[in-house]
């Protein structure tokens, strides 16, 4: 063989290693529509379930950040700025799933957190989602009521339930729906407060004052991003709250009951490697929540002169 046709083969041989080191490692785009803070333990939990599937950020994959501090009126933005991008998948709640999909119909989204998937829009159904879309419900069947039933037992004196809920999220529809029929089943009477922005929060619960026993928090990323201001307001108030994850007891709030949210994350990266891999969104089943906690703040519970029910004690306390 010829020297100059030896080269030109040993080149031509090279060239897909060489197109193969030079390519672009996905890109995923992460939109929180709460602050980054609020969901520092879940986005960790996600990246770390994604390093142990082998991808390593920085390296094998890249990771666009993006937060919407619990507005609303931010999501357009960051989803045309995803589509710009170029992202490979993007990852987020169930909340701004209806503002993705206006802006894409092509780039796979994987929802973490989602009440209602069917009855909100988001998939043609569980088993065959259809479409770009796929993910996690984290509603189980009467979640919200079982919730109502456990601040109930908390206390015992419960007969005017409160709820902080979000009316600019129409996909938590399905939760407040549970929670007013298990106030009638119990007896309760429902006092609404309605909430549009983080600016409302102070007022609603000043008003509470003297018409509620306890306030049911809606689970939201505007009542995420601002669980620590609802938890101390309440507490001056002297009202036990309710909320749908454990940052709300942590931040002060007396108890809450819902799904494991870091698990969803972990799996939520399960799907972004099968989507990397090859999987098209619309053939991967959304799948419920599997494991769900209990949490109890038994500090908030002294302060309000509440004796915690043994059952309690046997579950996940903070003191």
């Amino acid at each position: 063989m010829r020297r100059r046709e030896f080269i030109a083969l040993l080149g031509a041989a090279a060239w897909p290693l060489a197109a193969r080191a030079q390519r672009k490692p996905p890109t995923i785009g992460f939109l929180g529509p709460a602050s980054a803070s609020a969901m520092s333990a879940w986005t960790a939990a996600f990246v770390q379930r994604l390093r142990e599937l082998g991808w390593i950020e920085g390296q094998t994959i890249g990771i666009e950040y993006r937060w919407g501090d619990g507005q609303a009126d931010r999501l357009p933005e960051i989803a045309a700025e995803f589509v710009r991008l170029k992202v490979d998948v993007i990852v987020t709640t169930g909340t701004p799933v209806p503002v993705l999909r206006e802006a894409t119909s092509t780039i796979p989204i994987v929802f973490t957190i989602a009440n209602d998937p069917v009855g909100g829009g988001l998939v043609k159904s569980l088993s065959r989602p259809g479409g770009n879309v796929t993910g996690l419900s984290q509603l189980a069947a009467d979640l919200g009521g079982k919730r109502v039933e456990l601040l109930r037992e908390a206390v015992p004196d419960l007969k005017r339930l409160a709820t902080l809920s979000n009316v600019g999220n129409p996909v938590t529809a399905s939760e407040m729906t549970q929670v007013l029929q298990a106030a009638r089943t119990l007896g309760l009477e429902v006092v609404n407060s309605e909430i549009r922005r983080s600016e409302d929060i102070t007022p609603a619960i000043d008003s509470l004052k003297g018409r509620a026993d306890a306030i049911y928090v809606q689970t939201d990323p505007l009542m995420n991003t601002n669980r620590v201001r609802i938890s101390t307001l309440a507490l001056g108030a002297r009202l036990p709250t309710l909320g749908g994850i454990r940052e709300y007891v942590e931040a002060g709030g007396l108890m809450s009951y819902g799904p494991n949210f870091p698990d969803l994350f972990r799996r939520a990266a399960e799907y972004v490697d099968k989507i990397l891999r090859g999987a098209k969104p619309a053939d991967l089943p959304v799948e419920q929540p599997t494991k769900f906690d209990l949490v109890f703040n038994l500090t908030t519970a002294k302060v309000l002169g509440l004796t915690v029910p043994e059952a309690f004690l046997l579950r996940e306390v903070i003191e």
